[in-house]
């Protein structure tokens, strides 16, 4: 006898339970596009422009005492944030400078004047001009939207024959991830790069996956009950996937535990954007594509929906 993971005649209904969940990922929705608004992404050089320098001590340091040794060298605002270890590790963040190849010398002259020499040590220097970076910025939305609204519209075509509300379904849950991510982002103050958005472009990826696995399941037993009710078709579906989707989630959701403990603080804003994406992505294709369509479909069975979506 095979192991199994979840019973198979297990019967959980999550449908019967979509009020409280849409109206929960409601306020959260509604609470990460004012915070978006509001607070703001902390956004990193590839999108606010300016320049970033990664320096190292080999003692403990503040960031007061980091701009005060560079202060002389008029970088304009400096901004200084730990990185990795604790006290030894910074990022420094200034303005543009022209000429960015020799402003690494620059800046380890003006540490050793005030730390002495071989204390503290640039490790890389990058910059991004301003326009570029806003370029960068608009060009990186307009991938999201696009992104979503193609998934939803691909998903539309493929379950055309079970009800065209799919796509609805899938672009409204994709939205409620990519909000949930952003919100996470702003409240922890992740840097918000390149790297970053690649991330959550991976998050609507995974989470239209997800979604059409239940989806699937939905149109395999229309086909076989069409007398019965969409609502509890769907949740036939959702409970038959259910095995699928623990292991799935689980096995990359714990690998991006382990990366965000251990990956280091270069990897840890593409883990955690990962790591929430995944929890909302495999949440939101049970409690927010699935109450889309019943509410689009308002109480038809599914026989009917097929014969009209034919």
């Amino acid at each position: 006898m095979s192991l199994q993971l979840i019973r198979p005649d297990i019967n959980v209904d999550f449908v019967g339970k979509r009020y409280f969940f849409v109206a929960l990922s409601t306020a959260i929705n509604i609470a990460a596009i004012v915070l978006l608004f509001t607070w703001g992404l902390n956004y990193g050089v590839d999108f606010a422009g300016g320049s970033v320098a990664q320096v190292e001590f080999n003692k403990p340091t503040s960031g007061d005492e980091i701009r005060k040794a560079l202060s002389p060298l008029g970088l304009g605002e400096i901004t200084v944030q730990d990185f990795g270890k604790a006290r030894q590790s910074f990022l420094v963040r200034f303005e543009a400078v022209r000429n960015i190849g020799s402003i690494g010398p620059k800046l380890e002259d003006a540490l050793n004047k005030t730390y002495g020499a071989g204390v503290g040590k640039v490790v890389r220097v990058e910059s991004v001009g301003a326009k570029v970076g806003s370029d960068l910025r608009r060009k990186g939305f307009e991938a999201v939207i696009f992104a979503t609204l193609f998934m939803g519209v691909y998903i539309a075509i493929q379950f055309r024959h079970v009800s065209w509300s799919f796509g609805a379904g899938a672009v409204v849950a994709l939205i409620h991830d990519v909000l949930v991510v952003i919100g996470a982002l702003v409240v922890s103050q992740y840097q918000f790069d390149l790297t970053t958005l690649a991330a959550v472009l991976t998050v609507i990826g995974y989470s239209v996956h997800d979604t059409i696995i239940v989806s699937d399941r939905i149109r395999e037993d229309a086909s076989k009950r069409r007398r019965e009710p969409i609502a509890a078709t769907m949740n036939r579906a959702i409970n038959e996937t259910l095995s699928r989707t623990i292991l799935t989630s689980g096995t990359a959701i714990a690998v991006l535990i382990a990366l965000l403990a251990f990956g280091g603080p270069i990897l840890r804003p593409s883990a955690f954007t990962l790591l929430i994406g995944f929890i909302t992505g495999t949440y939101s294709s049970i409690y927010i594509a699935g109450p889309v369509v019943l509410f689009w479909e308002s109480g038809s069975r599914v026989g009917a929906v097929s014969s009209r979506a034919a």
